[in-house]
């Protein structure tokens, strides 16, 4: 089975790293064109709540319940009764995807006043940052759609998961970040306000991804014509699980928007300084972390459905060593050469030096949070797979409250800074309460084997941090270097840490190609 996750885990892991690479590609277009300033601010705005509302009907607690189901009726009913569950679904979720999106587009200014609070008592007593209220407003109206898209693209994505084409689903997003570019390059700078060209860029890349999966739904002959049933037995069992679930697989998503509000009230920039913080930190998030849960889910709820108690605590176990193998020299990584990164990625035009410092800020702040958020997305599925979705509620309400108290505790002294503090310990508080629950139940438990392998790769990427550090030129010499010579530096300065790594790894007795078959 290791060896199959392990395939199925490169699939996603290379789809996921060609979007993600045209994901920053995107931002250091966007940067270029708009830097850290107020149009960057509201076309972030702007996104924001909708992508939100993505992790809720889409791929986040909607593909978290439905995904267990699915799986259950392709492993113990006909196919008829799976097309039908299928009709059943994409009929129920649309209606109410469509009417939330219409909901969206016409009071727009409601959610702009909600979620950009400094915004709208900027503009209800006549102040600059008023004109943010209503154009953030306008956009909304453009972006808002993509949720739309972007359900039946999720909906779509799950099915192909779970007949084990990863491909497909892992690699729709790069439409998106083409979209974007597109209206980057070539509308957005012959209008008056580029941000609403971007807007229209994230319109018509939903429009894209929703397109592109109808062929390989046909091809497994998986496309059926929706309808509503909310009563059917399969729909009820979804959208019981799916409830409990809207709220846990969202909170770092509902603590972003969190931070988004408070940020509204602090100097112009802070929302871009955190967009750019967090798109950074997704890219590892998603080439890894995101990458093999996506591997597991499926794998972990036909254990469960099948009732192998063993192989379900080995996927688990598979699951927790990768990210541990991966995820720690990738959070060390970030946080050494954040700044490098930063003014490779996106100095240029807009974006400033001064840019650079803020960002890199809040970059290594949420960079402390990586393994934390890394953890998450491996040991939720644990619950999500044996059709539990109460259990990771309690403790993401726990993360949700103490994010806010983090918030108001720390952003007086650090600002926007103490708002990425404080996502990173929920995150911590949240992996920590999920493995914790899972150990109780007798599901999983980390054994001596995985917590030897934990200091292995501990040393190892310290050893790593050392190496980057002795490695690493001030920043003055980054400021004379050309974008050429900075691009080449931070990649052998990445290539040395991971060299570094391996090498300590390999001497300390660990083969990381053995991850196949399991370590």
């Amino acid at each position: 089975m290791s060896r199959k996750l392990f395939k199925s885990g490169m699939i996603v892991s290379a789809m996921t790293l060609i979007s993600r690479v045209l994901g920053l590609v995107r931002d250091v277009v966007i940067a270029n064109l708009m830097g850290a300033g107020s149009s960057a601010d509201v076309f972030f705005f702007a996104n924001k709540i909708p992508n939100f509302l993505r992790r809720l009907f889409a791929e986040g607690a909607f593909a978290q319940a439905f995904v267990p189901v699915l799986t259950e009726y392709q492993e113990k009913q006909s196919d008829e009764e799976v097309r039908v569950l299928l009709a059943k679904v994409a009929g129920t979720l649309g209606l109410i995807v469509t009417l939330v999106t219409l909901v969206g587009v016409i009071a727009s200014p409601v959610l702009t006043a909600l979620f950009g609070g400094g915004w709208f008592l900027a503009w209800v007593n006549d102040e600059p940052n008023g004109e943010k209220f209503e154009l953030a407003s306008l956009m909304l109206k453009i972006t808002f759609p993509y949720l739309w898209f972007i359900t039946f693209t999720a909906l779509a994505g799950s099915i192909l998961n779970t007949r084990g084409r990863f491909a497909v689903s892992a690699f729709t997003p790069v439409f998106l970040n083409i979209a974007i570019i597109a209206a980057a390059i070539y509308l957005a700078p012959n209008l008056e306000k580029p941000e609403i060209g971007l807007a229209w860029g994230v319109f018509a890349g939903g429009l894209i991804q929703f397109l592109f999966q109808i062929p390989f739904l046909m091809r497994e002959k998986a496309l059926v014509k929706p309808a509503w049933g909310w009563q059917h037995p399969g729909v009820v069992k979804i959208r019981t699980l799916m409830i409990p679930a809207l709220f846990g697989v969202s909170v770092s998503q509902i603590n972003l928007l969190l931070d988004t509000f408070i940020a509204s009230f602090l100097v112009t920039g802070s929302i871009s300084w955190l967009y750019y913080s967090d798109r950074l930190l997704e890219f590892p998030l998603g080439l890894f972390g995101i990458a093999i849960a996506t591997v597991i889910l499926p794998a972990l709820s036909k254990k469960h459905v099948n009732d192998e108690g063993k192989g379900f605590k080995q996927t688990m176990d598979w699951g927790v060593k990768a990210i541990l193998l991966m995820g720690l020299p990738a959070m060390c990584g970030l946080i050494v050469l954040a700044k490098p990164m930063l003014m490779v990625l996106f100095m240029r035009g807009a974006f400033t030096i001064d840019d650079v410092n803020m960002a890199s800020m809040s970059l290594m702040a949420y960079g402390s949070g990586l393994l934390s958020f890394m953890m998450i997305k491996v040991l939720a599925p644990g619950y999500y797979s044996r059709q539990d979705t109460k259990t990771p509620v309690r403790y993401g309400i726990i993360a949700m409250v103490s994010n806010m108290v983090f918030n108001l505790i720390l952003v007086f002294p650090f600002g926007y800074v103490g708002l990425a503090i404080a996502t990173s310990m929920s995150a911590l508080l949240n992996a920590s309460l999920l493995y914790r629950g899972l150990h109780i139940a007798g599901v999983y438990k980390v054994g001596r084997q995985t917590l030897l392998f934990f200091g292995k790769a501990l040393c190892a990427s310290v050893v790593m941090i050392f190496v980057l550090f002795q490695l690493l030129p001030d920043l003055n010499a980054w400021l004379n270097f050309s974008f050429i010579d900075r691009a080449t530096y931070l990649f052998g300065l990445i290539a040395a840490g991971a060299v570094a790594y391996l090498l300590c790894m390999l001497l300390l007795g660990i083969r990381p190609w053995r991850i196949k078959a399991g370590f």
